[in-house]
Parts: structure tokens; C-alpha cells; sequence
């Protein structure tokens, strides 16, 4: 068995109009033997990006507070919030740094970066876990149930859906693709976001 399906957790990000949504699972395994079902994969970075965590558990806290402390240091430094495209190379260095032994971690990221008219632009992005960034304009998925999120997420996703058709196609393409993998499940937590507000809502599903 992969170290990176050791505990488990799946992610999944998807574009709407101006707006994009992150959602995973909330089951932490060992293996087979199901440990928590409330651990949370996914943290907001600043007011309008979230990012993604699926792998090793342990390694999820540990880049949690490394991508905290990095980001607090940008905020000071620049003296303005991060963007989403800035974010994503700053999770890839990272991860590119430690590349001879690396952090076992897929990273999602989603947000809305800011236009110089002052609009909002949906932004997307995976990486893997020595930090090579995958840019989307639909969707990305990452963690143990990845291939069958590919293939839920290709028949439902469709371009330019309404923020809360948006939460009914990441809902049901996780869900139904957390069904088909042992090592993910037991619910999970969607995150809507657009340019006024973050809308979180928490999904029960099959806990067998």
C-alpha cells in the first residue's frame, strides 16, 4: 500500500460562474480501521482562497502551519493579501524544497483572484506532492478516491453554474465518488465561494 492512502481523504475543486467551491470527506483512517470522522482536509488561507490538504494525516497539520506561518510572513512583508496564483507557487516551492523526502500531501487550491478592473476571476490549481502545479479551468482532484472523482466529476460538471448549482454538482460528484473507495467517506464539508461571501456547509453520507 501507497503511504499517500495510508489514512485516506479525497478532494475536489471545481470553477462556477465567478465563483468556485473546494469540498472533502471527513473520515481519518488507518488503513481499513476508520479513527475519526470529523477531520477536517481543507483551511482558509485568506478571505477568498481555501486550500486543500489529502494524505498522510500527520503531514496535513504540518504543512497547515507551515503554509500559515508562510503566508502570515507574505501578509507582513507585502502588505496586502495573497492571491491565489501567488499562493499556488508558494505551495509548490515548499513542497519542491523538501523534495529528496517529501511531504506525502496533494495539495487543492481555490479562490477568486482580484482583476486590476476590480472584478473577480475563479482560480483552480492542484499540485503533486513535490510541488508540479496542475492549472485547471473545471475541476481538480486529489486523494485516494482521485480516479473516481475524475469520472463523476466529467459527467456533472458542466461550465458557468450558479453558486448553488455549483454546491449541488461538487456535492453529488463527491458523495457518489467517496461510495466507491473504502478509504473515504463518512461525510464531508463543501465550501462555496464568492465575491460577497463563503458559504460552508457540512454533508452526511454513508458512514458502512
Amino acid at each position: 500500500m501507497s503511504i499517500m492512502e495510508y489514512n485516506g481523504g479525497s478532494v475536489v475543486a471545481m470553477v462556477g460562474k465567478d465563483c468556485v467551491a473546494i469540498a472533502s470527506d471527513l473520515r481519518l483512517g488507518n488503513q481499513a480501521l476508520g479513527i475519526t470522522s470529523n477531520f477536517q482536509r481543507i483551511f482558509p488561507v485568506a478571505d477568498r482562497l481555501y486550500v486543500g490538504l489529502p494524505g498522510l494525516g500527520t503531514d496535513v497539520t504540518t504543512l497547515r502551519e507551515r503554509f500559515r506561518y508562510r503566508v502570515n510572513m507574505y501578509t507582513i512583508k507585502e502588505e496586502r493579501d495573497i492571491q491565489p496564483e501567488t499562493f499556488a507557487h508558494l505551495v509548490s516551492s515548499t513542497l519542491y524544497e523538501h523534495r529528496f523526502g517529501p511531504y506525502f500531501i496533494e495539495p487543492v487550491i481555490a479562490g477568486l483572484s482580484k482583476m486590476p478592473s476590480g472584478g473577480f476571476k475563479p482560480f483552480i490549481a492542484a499540485t503533486d506532492l513535490i510541488g508540479c502545479i496542475n492549472l485547471a479551468k473545471d475541476f481538480v482532484v486529489a486523494g485516494t478516491a482521485s480516479a473516481k472523482l475524475f469520472g463523476v466529476a466529467e459527467g456533472l460538471w458542466e461550465p458557468d453554474l450558479e453558486p448553488e448549482d455549483l454546491f449541488e454538482t461538487i456535492s453529488q460528484t463527491l458523495l457518489n465518488a467517496v461510495d466507491r473507495d473504502a478509504f473515504s467517506g463518512w461525510g464531508a464539508v463543501v465550501h462555496v465561494i464568492t465575491k460577497d461571501q463563503v458559504i460552508t456547509r457540512t454533508l452526511k453520507g454513508r458512514m458502512d
